[in-house]
C-alpha cells in the first residue's frame, strides 16, 4: 500500500478524514526525492562565488596546490606514458591552443587537458583529500590550465576557479565515499570531472542554468576504476576527467542542455553509482566550510596509504643509522586499506612498486628517501632490494586507522626498534612547508628544465594572484624547441 492510500485508510478507520490539501502535501512530500535541488544550489553558489570572498588561508592553499600541481606535471613530462599518449594523439590534435608542460609541443586545448593530467599523477605525487583519497588538482588544473591560454583570464580569476573545482569535486566526493570507492571506482575520475566542470565553467562565465547543465553533462562522464592501479591506466583517469569536464563545460557553454538533478535524482550519478548519498556534505556550509583547506602535498611518490610506513622506515633508519644488512625482519601493522590498496609483494615495474608497501619500506630504509628514483624499474628489481622486501611483513589491524602504522624493527643482533606513526609528514596535522614544496618542486624539475627557469616558473607559481595573465604559469613552464 502506498503512503497515500495508507493516509486515506488510517484516517477513514478513525472516521476524521484528511482535508484535500493536506494530502496533496502529504503526497508532495512522498514523491520528493532525496536530496532535491543539490545540482541548482551547488551550481547556484559556482556561478556567484567571488574571489574577493576566498579567506586569505584559502587563497593561501589554493596557490600551494598549483604550484605541487604544476611542479609534479613538469616532472612527470616525460614518463613513458606521457610519450606514448603523445604520440598516439598528436596526429590528430586541433590547432596549437595551449601548452604541454614540461615540453615544448602545444595542442589543442581538449588534447593538452588530457595530456597534462596524465604527466601530473603518473608519479603518484600529486596532491591529496585524504577525507575521500582524491587527487583534486590533476582534474581541476589540467582542465584550467589549458583553458586560461585559449580564453585568457586573470590570476585571481584562475585561483578562484581553481578553488571552487577542488571544492566541488570533493564535496561531491565526500557525498558517496568510502562507498562508492569500495566497489571499485578511482574516485579522481569519478568526481574529479565535476571540479573540471565547474572550474572550467566559472572561466566561461556560465549562467547558473549553464552550470547546471555543465554539472549534469560531467555526471554523465565517469571515468576511472580502481582496477587500473599500478598501470598506465590509473594516470589516464585524471587526464580524462580534466577533458571531460572541460567538454562538459564548453558545450553547456553553447546551452546544450542537461537534467536539472543529474548529481541527486534517483536514476543520476549518485543513486546509480554508490549505495550512500549524503547530499547535505555537498550543498551544507557553501562559502564557509572549505574543502580545500584539507588538501594535503605528498612528500613520498607512492600511494598516500603507504606514507605513515615510509615515514616510520625512514626516521627508525635515520635515528639509528641502519644498514640493510642489519634488519632480520620488519613487522608493520596496518589498516585493512594498506593491504587492499597496496598489497603488491613482488612489483616488476615501478608503477607497481608505487602500490606495495613492501617494496616502500624496503627502498625507504636503503635509501631514506621515497621519491621518484625510488620508483623506477630499476629499483624494483635490484637485488638489495628485493632481499629486504622479502623481510616486510605486514598484518591487518582494525584498530590501526589509515593515516597510522606501527612499525617494529627486529636487528641481527637481537634488538628491536619501534617507531609508532599518529599521522605521517604531508598530512594536514603535520603538513609539508612552503620551503619543502618547493625543493619536491626543484627536484621533480631537475633534469627537464634549467634550474634559472626552474627558479622563475616557481615564482610565478607563488605570485598567481597578481598575474594579468594565468596562460603565463603554463608559457613558463615549457621547453625551448631545439629543433
Amino acid at each position: 500500500m502506498d503512503r497515500r492510500n495508507f493516509l486515506v485508510s488510517g484516517a477513514a478507520a478513525s472516521g476524521a478524514l484528511l482535508s484535500p490539501l493536506a494530502l496533496a502535501a502529504e503526497a508532495a512530500a512522498a514523491a520528493k526525492p532525496a536530496g532535491q535541488g543539490v545540482t541548482r544550489t551547488l551550481a547556484r553558489y559556482i556561478v556567484n562565488a567571488r574571489y574577493e570572498d576566498l579567506p586569505a588561508n584559502v587563497r593561501k592553499e589554493g596557490t600551494r596546490t598549483l604550484m605541487n600541481w604544476v611542479g609534479v606535471a613538469v616532472g612527470g613530462s616525460h614518463h613513458e606514458t606521457v610519450e606514448r599518449a603523445i604520440a598516439a594523439l598528436s596526429p590528430f590534435s586541433g590547432p596549437a591552443q595551449a601548452s604541454a608542460l614540461g615540453r615544448s609541443e602545444r595542442f589543442d586545448i581538449m588534447t593538452t587537458a588530457f595530456i597534462n593530467g596524465v604527466s601530473s599523477h603518473i608519479f603518484d605525487y600529486d596532491d591529496t583529500h585524504l577525507k575521500t583519497i582524491i587527487h583534486p588538482a590533476g582534474p581541476v588544473m589540467s582542465a584550467i590550465l589549458a583553458l586560461s591560454e585559449y580564453k585568457p583570464c586573470t590570476g585571481k580569476e584562475f585561483l578562484n576557479a581553481l578553488v571552487l573545482g577542488v571544492e566541488t569535486e570533493c564535496r561531491i566526493g565526500n557525498a558517496v565515499y568510502p562507498n562508492h570507492y569500495d566497489v571499485g571506482w578511482h574516485i579522481t575520475g569519478t568526481a574529479g570531472v565535476f571540479g573540471a566542470a565547474a572550474a572550467a565553467g566559472k572561466l566561461l562565465g556560465l549562467t547558473e542554468q549553464q552550470m547546471v547543465w555543465a554539472l549534469g553533462l560531467a555526471a554523465s562522464q565517469p571515468v576511472g576504476l580502481r582496477e587500473s592501479f599500478g598501470s598506465m591506466n590509473k594516470s589516464f583517469n585524471p587526464g580524462r576527467a580534466a577533458g571531460n569536464g572541460l567538454f562538459a563545460a564548453l558545450l553547456a557553454a553553447r546551452d546544450y542542455t542537461s537534467s536539472d538533478g543529474m548529481i541527486e535524482a534517483k536514476r543520476g550519478w549518485a543513486n546509480a553509482i554508490s549505495t550512500k548519498q549524503d547530499y547535505a556534505e555537498i550543498t551544507e556550509g557553501l562559502g564557509t566550510r572549505y574543502e580545500a583547506l584539507l588538501n594535503t602535498y605528498k612528500p613520498f611518490a607512492c600511494g598516500i596509504v603507504i606514507h605513515p610506513a615510509i615515514d616510520a622506515a625512514i626516521q627508525l633508519r635515520n635515528a639509528n643509522n641502519l644498514k640493510p644488512e642489519q634488519i632480520e625482519r620488519v613487522e608493520l601493522r596496518v589498516h585493512p586499506l594498506v593491504i587492499e590498496l597496496t598489497g603488491k609483494k613482488t612489483p616488476q615495474i615501478g608503477l607497481e612498486g608505487k602500490f606495495s608497501v613492501y617494496h616502500s619500506v624496503a627502498i625507504a630504509l636503503i635509501d631514506g628517501a621515497a621519491g621518484e628514483k625510488q620508483y623506477s624499474d630499476k629499483a624494483v628489481r635490484d637485488p638489495r632490494t628485493i632481499a629486504l622486501r622479502d623481510k616486510v611483513n605486514a598484518t591487518v589491524d582494525p584498530n590501526i586507522k589509515p593515516e597510522q602504522v606501527d612499525m617494529t624493527l627486529v636487528l641481527t643482533d637481537g634488538r628491536k626498534l619501534h617507531k609508532y606513526i599518529e599521522h605521517a609528514i604531508g598530512s594536514v596535522e603535520v603538513p609539508m612547508s612552503d620551503a619543502q614544496l618547493e625543493a619536491k618542486f626543484t627536484d621533480l624539475a631537475d633534469g627537464i628544465l634549467p634550474a634559472v627557469q626552474t627558479q622563475a616558473l616557481i615564482k610565478t607559481c607563488w605570485q598567481v594572484e597578481s598575474l594579468v595573465s594565468a596562460g603565463t604559469i603554463a608559457r613558463a613552464a615549457m621547453v625551448a624547441n631545439k629543433g
